[in-house]
């Protein structure tokens, strides 16, 4: 074995290629081909700005509660990499990830003994649709992790695939209208399978491309779609409906179009994974995802989220317009520089009463004077600027008082660092 431990492969894995990204599918398709493994189970593609990790999260609690076994691939990870790929809700072990490590190591090599050059993330794809393929699965999921088309996560046909929502995001790669953006995530579409989009306003380049490749398109709202009621709502999809549903355990209004969605799926799925009322709603009831709104209670909220673009941060700010209590509401924040940052900044502007600025110690990272230049713009006075999410969340334990709020958002990384302070 080339490496002992995760983190030797994984930093090894870091400088492997010369770029972070490079978007598209033949060397990972062939370096999959040498693996000789394959998914012999249904297939669940979940693409999207925002609402993935949601999506996925609730596939895998609905068919948990139903007790199919499942695997689950997303990213990015929050505190260990390990995190990305779960089997029945566990983490895949370090051993076990070093060992798919070494056998996508091997089959990157041909007979010429010529190595096929791998991102990080297409070395943990491969990684992870290897250990899928050699577990007894009833079904996986797989989060797409940048756009779609040219997603390593494509090279697999999916039986069914989801488009949660588009909005501008990796503008680099992916295009700056979501016309383009669509398109790019409309990839993961395959001739005569079905493609769930939960987007109410898809761009129409998703319409376009199922009509082009043949797939049949559900649409949110008019294929299907979410009733809310007063403390429950209820599911509609063609002929068939489902009353009496759980609110979703995630928070926020958005989360019941992200559920419609996977229902459909589910419905897509219905003759080879069977799931009865009270599965649904067991999954919805007991569904969690970390650093999606996520509360850590006391008499100070603590809320983490890793919304970072405008579409994200305006679900977050609606959510804590919706949570009311009396305190004031502190943010603490960083930024990638790539980032719309100003656009992300300002759904927060009439909810947050003081701000703390801090910057992510990673070249990507906005600096502090970036965001403090991008917040007085937006007029806003009431800027703490701090060397770390750490010493934000230390000051800020001095100054808070009963039913005040503290809300870290910004990215991933933001969140990261706030959970290893916690020690969530």
């Amino acid at each position: 074995m080339r490496f002992n431990t995760l983190d030797d492969w994984l930093a090894w894995q870091e400088g492997l290629h010369p770029s972070e990204i490079d978007l598209g599918l033949d060397r990972v398709r062939t370096v999959y081909e040498r693996l000789g493994v394959a998914l012999d189970c249904p297939v669940i593609t979940v693409a999207g700005t925002n609402g993935k990790g949601s999506c996925v999260a609730m596939l895998a609690a609905i068919y948990r509660a139903a007790g199919y076994r499942t695997g689950v691939y997303t990213s990015p990870h929050l505190l260990r990499y390990n995190e990305r790929i779960c089997m029945n809700d566990e983490e895949v072990t370090d051993q076990a990830l070093c060992e798919a490590f070494e056998r996508v190591d091997r089959a990157r090599t041909d007979s010429a003994g010529v190595a096929t050059s791998l991102t990080y993330f297409e070395f943990g794809t491969l990684a992870a649709l290897d250990l899928f393929g050699r577990a007894t699965l009833d079904v996986v999921i797989l989060e797409v992790g940048l756009g779609g088309r040219l997603d390593a996560v494509n090279i697999i046909d999916a039986d069914v695939a989801l488009i949660a929502t588009i909005a501008i995001d990796h503008v680099a790669w992916l295009g700056n209208s979501r016309e383009a953006i669509g398109r790019e995530k409309a990839g993961i579409m395959r001739p005569d399978h079905p493609v769930v989009c939960g987007d109410l306003n898809p761009p129409q380049s998703i319409a376009a491309v199922a009509l082009e490749c043949g797939a049949a398109l559900y649409l949110n709202g008019r294929d299907f779609g979410a009733r809310p009621q007063v403390t429950q709502w209820r599911w509609w999809g063609g002929q068939r409906q489902r009353d009496a549903l759980p609110m979703p355990a995630l928070r926020g209004s958005f989360q019941l179009n992200n559920a419609a969605s996977v229902l459909m799926v589910t419905e897509l799925l219905m003759a080879r994974l069977p799931l009865s009322q009270s599965h649904v709603r067991e999954g919805l009831a007991n569904v969690k995802v970390a650093g999606r709104f996520e509360v850590i209670g006391g008499e100070v909220p603590l809320v983490l989220d890793v919304a970072h673009n405008p579409e994200s941060a305006q679900a977050l700010a609606d959510t804590l317009k919706g949570w009311s209590m009396p305190g004031r509401v502190y943010a603490v924040v960083a930024m990638m520089a790539d980032k719309d940052i100003s656009g992300a900044l300002r759904p927060l502007l009439e909810v947050v009463d003081e701000w703390h600025i801090t910057a992510i110690d990673m070249a990507r990272s906005a600096t502090v004077a970036q965001m403090q230049q991008q917040l007085q713009a937006l007029g806003v006075t009431a800027i703490h600027t701090e060397p770390s999410v750490a010493t934000a969340l230390e000051k800020l334990r001095q100054v808070v008082q009963p039913h005040d709020r503290i809300v870290i958002f910004g990215s991933f990384y933001t969140v990261a660092e706030a959970m290893r302070v916690v020690h969530v």
